[in-house]
C-alpha cells in the first residue's frame, strides 16, 4: 500500500516476502479460511447441471510452468523500471488512479500469492437458478483432468485428455467432489495426510458423500480446537449407498440423528467445518461483566503494540497575514469597485459539452445583475408592508453545475441584499437519496425562497397543474428565478448599503456527516473576507490572473477560488462542467493552454482521468501554469495521482513544484495548503508510515516492512493568520505527541462559527480549548476541529492521514475507510467492480464496530468470479490491515443511492443494509473469523453431592420444587360414573339411563349440524361394529386395530366399537387425498409399528387406500384386512366384551413428536377412567354443558377430549374439524357465540388462522353478532411453551367481541402424559413472569422486570390437573431442585401412560421415562420424564383449595434444545429473534449439524430479497444469543414442515436440507 514516485528504486519490490513474523502466526487462522476458493455446486437441482462445467474453467489446479494459462490479470505485475511503468496506461480499463498505487498493488498481489501456496476450499453460496443473472454459460469447457498439479494429486485412469460431454459428467463429479472433500484418491487414508491435523475430518468429508454416517450417535462434534477422535466409517462395497427419500416421507427419512448424508449440501457444510476447524485467534485475557455472568471478551492491548514516544507538540503558526493598502473593506466592495471601474474585464467564462466558451461575465454585468436580484428579493417579494426577505433571513441558491455564472450572480445579489445564501444541489427527483435531510436544513434555517436559474426551473419536476411539488422532508418554497430579463429594474435612486466586513452571517455552506444527517456551517462576513485574503497571500494571486476550475463552484474549494476569491482579486475564472468532463476528460489541460492560465484547481479524479484520456497531443503546453491546486490532497490517494500525473505531463512543460495539494473542511475552509515556490530544487515532503502502527494512532516510519504502508504527501504549510495542533481524537482535546496522530485543528478569523442552530453541536466543534500535559489550555482563543486526522511534520508541514467520518474503530484499533477501499480496488479492479462504486462503512454488532464493504458488481462478471474476488478482497486486507471483514456484498450496477455529484451516498447506503433493503446479488459474510469477543464457552460445574443439600423439605436453602393438584381421593362429587372401572360400562349405563341425550354434534364448514349422536345411537352404532370385527375380522379379545377415519362421528363409534369386541384401538390420521405420496408412508408405518391385525375406515378412503398413487407410494399387498364401517351388520353382539383388570390396554396413543420420531404409548382402563375423571373436576363438566372443540382427534389430550370426555361427563362437545375453518375461518368462533359456549379447546394452528384469517374482519363479524363474551376458558391444547405472542394477539384481536383476556390460556401434555395442566373454572389467573434469556442458557432461572434486556416472557402451562404430582429434577444426576430452579418436569399421576409400545423391546427408555426415581430426597415415588425444561414458582396467589399457587412455567423440550458453546439454546427464542429481523421473514426454524448453526427462513416477498436477509439474520442471533450462524438458507413460504399441531419439524427439515430437498433460493455459508 505504500505509494511511491516515480524514482522507487527496483528493491522496495525485493522485499515484499514476508509479513511480519507475529501477524503471520496472530492472522494464520484467517488466512487459512479464506484459501483460494474451491469450487461447489449450485444446491438446487435446477441449476446444477449448467452450471458445473462452469464452474470449473477457474479453479483448475496450474502444473508448474503452466503459466499461460493464468488468467492474465492476476499475475503479480512484472515491472521493468519503475518509471517507465507510468507511461504505459491502459485506456479505459485501468484502475482508479485516485486509489492506485503501483506499490499498493503489488503489495496486494504479493498477499494474495502467499494464500495461493496454501490452498483450501471455502464453500460458494448456492443460488436458485432464477436468482442468477448469467451470461452464456456454454462459453465455459471443462476441465483437462489430466493435467492436476502435484499437491492436488492427479485423477488417474479417469480419461485421457479433455473429457467428451457424457464423459465430462462423470468427471466433473469426481472433480468437484475431490475440490470440496481435498482428498485426491480413493482411499480414505492418503486424505489424511493433507492439510495436517485434520485428518479426521476430511475422512469424514470424503465418506460423507458416498454413505451414510451408520453410528446412530450425534453427529460428531468437529469445531472443536483439537481433532485427535478420529472418525472410522467403513466404506461400503460397490453403490450400496442408499438413495436418499423424498422431502418428507417418513417411512424412509432417517430422523433424529442418523441422518441421510449422501448429499451436496452436507458435502459443503463439512468444507465448511473443516474451514472453521483451523487454530483460532490467541485467546483473549480478560472481560467486561455485560452486567451478568455470561461474559464478552475485551480485546486487551498487545503488550508489543507501538506507544507515542515523542515530546508534546507544540502549536503551529501560520506567517503573519500582511495587510495590503488596496484590499477592499469587503467583498461586496471590492465588487462594486471591479465594476464600476473595469466594467469590461471578463470575470467568468463557462463551456457548453464541446468545450466552446458559451458566455463571459464580465465585473460590469456581475455589478449591475447582483444589484438588480438585491433590489428585487428584498422589495418584489410579498408586499409592501410585509416582505417575504428581509435582510438577515436565509434563501437557498439552486443551481445546475453547469451555470455559475447565474449562480455568481444570484449569491454576489444575496451578498448585497445582505440575505444568507445557502447554496444545495439541484434535487432531481422527489427522493434524492439525502435530499430529505437537505430539506430539514433549510427548515431550520427558515428558508421559505429559493433563488434559481430559468433552465433549472423548467427541469425540476412538476405536479399536473404545472406546481413544483414539495420535496419530501422540504419547506415550502417559493421558486423565484434570477435571469435579468424577469426582473424589475431597481429605482435609479437605489443602491446596496455597502458596509465594511462584519460579523454578520455572510453564508451557509451545507455539509453532510457520517450518519447522512445535513447541517448548515456558518461563514461570517469577516472570515469570509479573511479568508479570501489567507488564500491570496498563500497563493500569490495577482489582478487579472486566469484560473481554470474544475470544482463545484458551490461550495468548498471551488467556491473560495472560483467565486470568492477571484473577485477580491479580478481575476478571470474559466469554469468547467463536470458534463464537459464526462465528454472530454482532458478539457481542462486544453483550457490551461488556451488561455495561458496561471492556475488550475481540480481533484484527483481529474489528473486521473486526464492520464487516461492523454494520447500523446503534441499541441499541450502547461508552461503557463504556476499553480495546480489539488482539491482532495489530504486523502491519503492523491499522491499517486500527483506522481503519475507529473510523469507524463513533466515532458510538456508542468514543473513539479506548481503541483499543489491543499487541505480542507466545511468547518475550518482552508486548513493548509501548499505553496507555491520557483525553486524547483526543493522536493515536497512525504512519509512512508507503517499501517500497523497507524492503527494504534502512532507515526512510525517503515522501512523493512513494504505490505503495510501508507505513503502521504504534504499539504504545505498551515494558513496565513492561523495556528494549528492536533489534539487525541476522542475525550477530552489533550495535545498529542510529536509521533502521535491527532485531529488538526485551528485557532484562525478565516473560519466557519457555528452550526446554524445547534449551540450543543457547534461548542464541541468551533469551541475547543486544547490542553497540554500539565492540564492548562494552550490559548485563550478557541480552537475549531477540522474532521481531518494528520500530524505536523518537521518543517511545520502538514500532513493529513484520513478524516475522522472514516475512521471505524475495531477492537481497539483504529481503521480509515478510504484505506480499506484502495486495497479491496487493488484486487484485480477492473474486472470485477466499478471503480469508484465502493463504500465501506462499519456497523456495531455486539459490542464493537465490524466492517462491511459494498460494491457495484459489473454485469459481466460471473458468480464464480465475483466470489473468487471477494474471497481475495477479503485475504488482502487481512494481509495489509490485520483487520476481518465482517460482511462483503456486491450489489447489480447502478443500484447504490447517490451523491448529487455522483459519488456514493455512504449513509444511505448503510441505512439500506441495515433495514435489509439493499438487494445485493452476492453476499459473503465472515463473522467466525471477525466475531472474536465471544464469551467463553461455558465450562459445566460437576454437582454438589447429595448429602450435602438436602435438609428437610429444602435443597440448597430453597424449597423443593413440588407441586401437586387436587388429590382425587379428597374430592367429594356426585361422580356417577366413578362407579365403572371402564368405559364402554358408562356408555351402556349412560345409553340405558339417558338414551336420549345428544353427547355429539358434528359442525360442517357452513356451521350447519352434518351429524349428531345420542348416547343410545352411539351404543347401538358401537354394538354393530363389535359384531363386524368379531365376525369379518375374525379378530380375538386385545388384537390392535387401526382407526383411519377423518375427524367425525365415525372415528368416536368405532372406537366403542373396539372396547365392545375387547380390541385395542389407535386412532390413524387418514392421507391426505392431494399428498398421498408423503402423507401415506406415515399411516402406513403406525400401522405397521402397532402391529394392527386390521384397519377400519370409510368406503372413501378404502377406495383411496387401493388407489393407483397409493400403489406407487407404498406397497399396498402388505396392508392388513381393511374393513369399511359404511356397511355395517344388522345384528347384535352376543356380549359386550369387559376386561378382567383395569390395568389391561384400552388404547395406543401414536404421534410424531417435533424431533420426527413415531412413538407410541399404552393407555390402560385405570388410567382412561382417571384422566376423564381428572378432566371432568378440573372443567366441571355436567351433562348439562356444551363444550366447542377445535382440534385434530388422533393423539393426546385432542383425541380424548373428542371421543372420550362426553361419555365420561354426559356433555355435548360440539366437534369442529379444524381442516374446515381453511374455507370458513371464522366457524369456530361463530360456534362458539351461537351455541353460547362456556368452555372451548382449539389449537395454535387453529388460533394463528383465526388471528390471520379475521383480522381485518372483527367489525363485520360484530355486525353478525358474533359475542364471546360468556367464555370462560379457552384452552390452548399444546405439548410446548406456550406462545405468549400468538395468546395475546388473540385476545386482543376478539377482545372487542367480548372475549376476557383471562379466558385464553393453555394446557401441557407430553408422551408420558396426555395431560399434566390444564386451565380449568375455578383457581386463579394464568400468571407469566419474566426470566433473563441469558441465565436459562445456564439453566438458572432469573427473574427480571418486564421490558428489561434480553428478558422473555413465559406463561404459566394452566393449572396442575387433580390427581398429578409434579416434581422438578435435574435430567443429569435424577437429583430434586430448589424452587424457580430450570430442570426437568417429572410427573406422578394415575393417568401417566403405561410405558411406550415398540417393536423394538427397548427396556431401557422404557423404564427411564415411565419408572425414573430420585437419586435422594424421595427415593420411592416412581415418577415419568416428561422430557420437558421447565421451573415452579410459588405465587402469592390462592388455589381453589386455599394453598398458595404453584406455578408451573415449561421453557422447552429436552431433545429440541441445541448445546452451543457449553449453553442450552432453545429454537424457539433464535427463531423469534430472526423473524424480527426484517418483515419479509414469515416464518424461521433453526437446527444444528456439527455443531454449526442452520437457520432456515421462509421469504415472503421477491428473491431479489433473498441476499438481504443473510447479514441482519447473522446480526440479530449475534446480538441477542451471542451465536454464530453458519448457514443461512432462505426458502419459499410453506417449506419449514409444521405437523398437525402446529409445532415445526425442524428434523424433518434438517433431513430435507442436507439430502437437498428444499429448493432453496438461496444458502450462504458464513465464514
Amino acid at each position: 500500500m505504500g505509494l511511491c514516485g516515480p524514482a522507487v528504486s527496483m528493491d522496495l519490490f525485493d522485499t515484499f516476502g514476508g509479513l511480519l513474523k507475529e501477524a503471520r502466526e496472530y492472522f494464520g487462522y484467517r488466512e487459512n479460511v479464506l484459501k483460494t476458493l474451491g469450487p461447489a455446486s449450485d444446491i438446487t437441482q435446477k441449476g446444477y447441471e449448467k452450471k458445473r462445467s462452469k464452474l470449473i474453467g477457474a479453479y483448475l489446479p496450474q502444473p508448474p510452468g503452466v503459466d499461460q494459462a493464468l488468467p492474465q490479470e492476476r499475475r503479480t505485475p512484472v515491472t521493468p523500471s519503475s518509471s517507465s511503468r507510468y507511461h504505459r496506461r491502459r485506456s479505459s480499463g485501468s484502475r482508479d488512479e485516485r486509489y492506485r498505487s503501483d506499490v499498493h498493488t503489488e503489495a496486494v498481489q504479493a498477499a494474495l500469492a502467499k494464500h495461493k501456496e496454501r490452498k483450501m476450499a471455502v464453500p460458494m453460496p448456492s443460488k436458485r437458478r432464477s436468482l442468477v443473472v448469467q451470461t452464456s454459460m456454454d462459453a465455459y469447457t471443462p476441465p483437462d483432468t489430466s493435467s492436476g498439479s502435484e499437491d492436488e494429486g492427479s485423477v488417474q485412469g479417469d480419461s485421457q485428455g479433455t473429457p467428451t460431454s457424457s464423459q465430462g459428467s462423470i468427471n466433473m463429479e469426481h472433480w468437484i467432489s475431490q475440490a470440496i472433500h481435498g482428498s485426491t484418491t480413493s482411499t480414505t487414508s492418503s486424505s489424511s495426510t493433507q492439510s495436517g491435523g485434520s485428518g479426521a475430518a476430511h475422512r469424514l468429508a470424503d465418506v460423507m458423500a458416498q454413505t451414510h454416517i451408520e453410528n446412530h450417535s450425534a453427529p460428531p462434534d468437529v469445531t472443536t480446537y483439537t481433532s485427535e477422535h478420529s472418525i472410522q466409517v467403513e466404506r461400503p462395497q460397490g453403490s450400496t449407498a442408499r438413495v436418499a427419500p423424498k422431502y418428507g416421507n417418513a417411512e424412509l427419512m432417517e430422523t433424529g440423528d442418523g441422518v441421510p448424508v449422501s448429499s451436496r449440501v452436507s458435502a459443503k457444510i463439512q468444507q465448511l467445518v473443516n474451514t472453521l476447524k483451523r487454530p483460532k485467534r490467541p485467546p483473549l485475557r480478560e472481560f467486561f461483566v455485560d452486567d451478568f455472568e455470561e461474559l464478552l471478551e475485551v480485546q486487551q492491548p498487545d503488550p508489543n503494540q507501538p506507544k507515542p514516544e515523542g515530546a508534546q507538540m507544540l502549536a503551529m503558526r501560520g506567517e503573519q497575514l500582511g495587510v495590503v493598502t488596496n484590499w477592499p473593506p469587503s467583498l461586496e466592495a471590492a465588487l462594486q469597485r471591479w465594476g464600476t471601474i473595469s466594467p469590461k474585464a471578463p470575470c467568468l467564462t463557462t463551456m457548453d459539452t464541446n468545450g466552446k466558451p458559451l458566455y463571459i461575465l464580465t465585473y460590469g454585468k456581475l455589478w449591475t445583475r447582483s444589484m438588480k436580484v438585491a433590489y428585487n428579493i428584498l422589495h418584489k417579494l410579498g408586499t409592501k408592508q410585509e416582505p417575504m426577505v428581509r435582510p438577515g433571513d436565509r434563501v437557498t441558491l439552486v443551481f445546475p453545475n453547469n451555470d455559475p455564472a447565474a449562480f455568481m450572480v444570484a449569491f454576489y445579489g444575496c451578498l448585497l441584499a445582505e440575505v444568507v445564501p445557502v447554496p444545495i444541489e439541484v434535487p432531481l427527483t422527489r427522493k434524492d437519496a439525502g435530499s430529505q435531510q437537505i430539506g430539514f436544513l433549510l427548515g431550520s434555517c427558515g428558508v421559505t425562497v429559493a433563488l434559481t436559474s430559468d433552465a433549472c426551473h423548467k427541469g425540476l419536476p412538476k405536479s399536473p397543474t404545472g406546481e413544483i411539488p414539495q420535496f419530501k422532508g422540504w419547506p415550502k418554497l417559493l421558486w423565484f428565478v434570477t435571469e435579468s430579463k424577469h426582473l424589475s429594474k431597481p429605482p435609479r435612486d437605489w443602491f446596496p448599503h455597502i458596509k465594511d466586513a462584519n460579523n454578520d452571517t455572510a453564508y451557509i455552506e451545507y455539509k453532510t456527516c457520517k450518519d447522512g444527517s445535513v447541517l448548515g456551517v456558518t461563514v461570517t462576513r469577516i472570515a469570509l473576507l479573511t479568508h479570501c485574503q489567507a488564500l491570496t497571500q498563500a497563493c500569490g494571486y495577482t489582478e487579472a490572473e486566469t484560473i481554470v476550475n474544475v470544482l463545484d463552484f458551490k461550495k468548498d474549494v471551488g467556491l473560495w477560488h472560483g467565486i470568492l476569491t477571484s473577485v477580491m482579486n479580478m481575476m478571470h475564472v474559466i469554469s468547467i462542467p463536470y458534463s464537459l468532463m464526462k465528454v472530454n476528460p482532458l478539457s481542462w489541460i486544453q483550457k490551461v493552454c488556451q488561455y495561458k492560465a496561471k492556475v488550475a484547481c481540480v481533484k484527483s479524479r481529474d489528473m486521473h482521468w486526464a492520464l487516461v484520456a492523454h494520447r500523446d497531443q503534441r499541441d499541450i503546453n502547461l508552461s503557463s501554469l504556476r499553480m495546480l491546486i489539488v482539491a482532495d490532497g489530504a486523502n491519503p490517494w492523491s499522491i499517486s495521482s500527483c506522481d503519475a500525473f507529473l510523469n507524463v505531463f513533466q515532458s510538456k512543460g508542468l514543473r513539479q513544484e506548481v503541483i499543489c495539494p491543499c487541505a480542507s473542511s466545511p468547518e475550518a475552509l482552508t486548513v493548509a495548503i501548499r505553496r507555491p515556490t520557483d525553486d524547483s530544487n526543493q522536493p515536497p515532503g512525504r512519509g512512508v508510515l507503517s499501517m500497523h502502527g497507524l492503527t494504534y494512532g502512532v507515526i512510525r516510519v517503515d522501512s523493512e516492512e513494504k505490505l503495510s504502508v501508507l505513503t502521504v504527501q504534504d499539504v504545505g504549510l498551515v494558513m496565513p493568520g492561523a495556528i494549528m495542533c492536533s489534539v487525541k481524537p476522542d475525550g477530552i482535546p489533550q495535545l498529542c505527541k510529536t509521533d502521535e496522530i491527532g485531529e488538526l485543528c485551528v485557532c484562525a478569523i478565516a473560519t466557519g462559527t457555528s452550526y446554524y442552530g445547534l449551540s450543543g453541536m457547534t461548542k464541541n466543534t468551533f469551541e475547543v480549548f486544547p490542553m497540554t500535559s500539565s492540564g492548562g489550555p494552550i490559548t485563550e482563543y478557541p480552537f475549531i476541529r477540522t474532521g481531518l486526522l494528520g500530524f505536523i511534520g518537521p518543517g511545520g508541514l502538514v500532513f493529513v492521514i484520513g478524516k475522522m467520518d472514516g475512521l471505524m474503530v475495531v477492537s481497539g484499533r483504529r481503521h480509515n475507510a478510504d484505506d480499506i477501499v484502495a486495497t479491496a480496488l487493488a484486487v484485480e479492479p477492473m474486472k470485477f467492480v466499478y471503480r469508484g462504486r465502493i463504500a465501506v462503512f462499519s456497523v456495531s454488532v455486539l459490542h464493537d464496530e465490524r466492517i462491511v464493504i459494498v460494491a457495484e458488481q459489473r454485469p459481466d462478471s460471473t458468480e464464480e468470479d465475483s466470489f473468487q474476488w471477494m474471497s481475495r478482497v477479503l485475504q488482502a486486507i487481512d494481509s495489509i490491515h490485520q483487520v476481518g471483514v465482517y460482511c462483503l456484498a456486491l450489489v447489480p450496477a447502478n443500484t447504490l443511492p447517490k451523491t448529487p455529484l455522483g459519488g456514493i451516498h455512504l449513509s444511505e447506503t448503510k441505512q439500506l443494509f441495515l433495514e435489509g433493503s439493499l438487494h445485493p446479488c452476492n453476499v459473503l459474510m465472515c463473522p467466525h473469523t471477525c466475531v472474536t469477543n465471544l464469551p467463553k464457552p461455558r465450562q459445566k460445574q460437576p454437582e454438589i453431592g447429595p448429602a450435602s443439600v438436602m435438609v428437610g423439605n429444602l435443597v440448597s436453602g430453597k424449597r423443593i420444587a413440588q407441586a401437586s393438584g387436587r388429590d382425587l381421593g379428597q374430592i367429594e362429587d356426585n361422580d356417577q360414573a366413578r362407579k365403572f372401572l371402564f368405559l364402554s360400562e358408562v356408555l351402556q349405563w349412560r345409553a340405558q339411563t339417558t338414551p336420549d341425550h345428544v353427547l355429539y354434534t358434528l359442525l360442517n364448514c357452513r356451521g350447519t349440524i352434518a351429524n349428531s349422536l345420542t348416547c343410545v345411537q352411539l351404543h347401538k352404532r358401537a354394538e354393530k361394529i363389535a359384531v363386524m370385527l368379531m365376525e369379518r375380522g375374525h379378530l380375538q379379545d386385545g388384537d390392535h386395530v387401526a382407526l383411519v377415519y377423518p375427524p367425525g362421528i365415525d372415528l368416536i363409534a368405532a372406537f366403542y366399537g373396539c372396547l365392545y369386541a375387547g380390541c385395542v384401538p389407535i386412532t390413524v390420521r387418514p392421507p391426505h387425498p392431494q399428498n398421498i405420496a408423503t402423507t401415506l408412508p406415515t399411516v402406513k408405518m403406525i400401522v405397521e409399528v402397532s402391529r394392527s391385525a386390521c384397519l377400519m375406515t370409510t368406503q372413501l378412503i378404502c377406495k383411496l387406500l387401493r388407489s393407483r398413487e397409493a400403489a406407487a407410494a407404498v406397497d399396498v399387498r402388505t396392508w392388513p384386512p381393511v374393513l369399511d364401517t359404511d356397511d355395517l351388520p344388522k345384528k347384535r353382539p352376543a356380549q359386550i366384551y369387559k376386561p378382567s383388570n383395569p390395568e389391561t390396554l384400552a388404547y395406543l396413543d401414536f404421534s410424531v413428536s417435533t424431533t420426527g420420531m413415531l412413538a407410541g404409548v399404552k393407555m390402560s382402563h385405570a388410567a382412561t377412567s382417571a384422566f376423564c375423571r381428572s378432566i371432568k373436576l378440573q372443567c366441571e363438566l355436567y351433562p348439562s354443558r356444551e363444550v366447542a372443540i377445535c382440534l385434530d382427534p388422533y393423539c393426546g389430550l385432542g383425541f380424548v377430549l373428542w371421543c372420550l370426555c362426553s361419555v365420561y361427563s354426559g356433555h355435548q362437545s360440539i366437534l369442529i374439524p379444524p381442516s374446515e375453518l381453511e374455507t370458513n375461518p371464522a366457524l369456530w368462533l361463530l360456534a362458539v357465540s351461537q351455541y353460547k359456549v362456556r368452555d372451548t379447546f382449539c389449537s395454535y394452528s387453529v388460533m394463528e388462522l383465526c388471528t390471520k384469517g379475521l383480522g381485518s374482519q372483527t367489525e363485520s363479524l360484530k355486525a353478525r353478532g358474533l359475542d364471546l363474551s360468556r367464555v370462560r376458558t379457552c384452552v390452548v391444547v399444546a405439548e410446548e411453551r406456550p406462545r405468549i405472542a400468538l395468546t395475546q394477539s388473540f385476545s386482543k384481536l376478539f377482545k372487542d367481541l367480548g372475549l376476557h383476556p383471562r379466558a385464553v390460556s393453555t394446557s401441557l401434555g407430553c408422551r408420558v402424559n396426555l395431560a399434566i395442566c390444564l386451565q380449568g373454572t375455578s383457581g386463579p389467573d394464568p400468571t407469566t413472569v419474566y426470566v433473563d434469556m441469558r441465565a436459562l442458557r445456564h439453566d438458572r432461572v432469573r427473574l427480571v422486570e418486564r421490558g428489561s434486556p434480553h428478558s422473555l416472557p413465559l406463561m404459566e402451562s394452566g393449572k396442575i390437573l387433580p390427581g398429578v404430582r409434579i416434581i422438578i429434577a435435574n435430567p443429569e444426576t435424577k437429583g430434586p431442585l430448589g424452587d424457580s430452579h430450570l430442570g426437568e418436569i417429572w410427573v406422578h399421576s394415575t393417568h401417566n401412560a403405561s410405558g411406550y409400545f415398540t417393536i423394538y423391546g427397548d427396556e431401557s427408555l422404557q423404564s427411564d421415562h415411565f419408572n425414573s426415581r430420585l437419586s435422594f430426597g424421595d427415593t420411592q415415588t416412581i415418577w415419568a420424564r416428561t422430557g420437558y425444561l421447565g421451573f415452579l414458582r410459588r405465587t402469592e396467589l390462592t388455589d381453589a383449595n386455599g394453598e398458595r399457587h404453584d406455578a408451573l412455567y415449561v421453557v422447552g423440550a429436552l431433545d429440541e434444545a441445541m448445546e452451543l458453546r457449553g449453553m442450552r439454546y432453545h429454537p424457539i427464542d433464535i427463531e423469534t429473534s430472526v423473524i424480527r429481523a426484517h418483515k419479509s421473514i414469515t416464518e424461521c426454524a433453526v437446527f444444528t449439524w456439527t455443531n454449526l448453526l442452520v437457520v432456515v427462513v421462509e421469504l415472503d416477498g421477491s428473491e431479489q430479497e433473498a441476499l438481504d436477509l443473510v447479514p441482519l439474520v447473522t446480526n440479530v442471533v449475534l446480538e441477542e444469543h451471542y451465536l454464530i450462524v453458519g448457514v443461512v438458507v432462505v426458502v419459499d413460504i410453506g417449506v419449514i414442515p409444521i405437523n398437525s399441531r402446529g409445532e415445526k419439524q425442524r428434523m424433518h427439515l434438517r433431513d430435507g436440507f442436507l439430502a437437498d430437498q428444499l429448493d432453496p433460493i438461496y444458502v450462504a455459508y458464513n465464514m
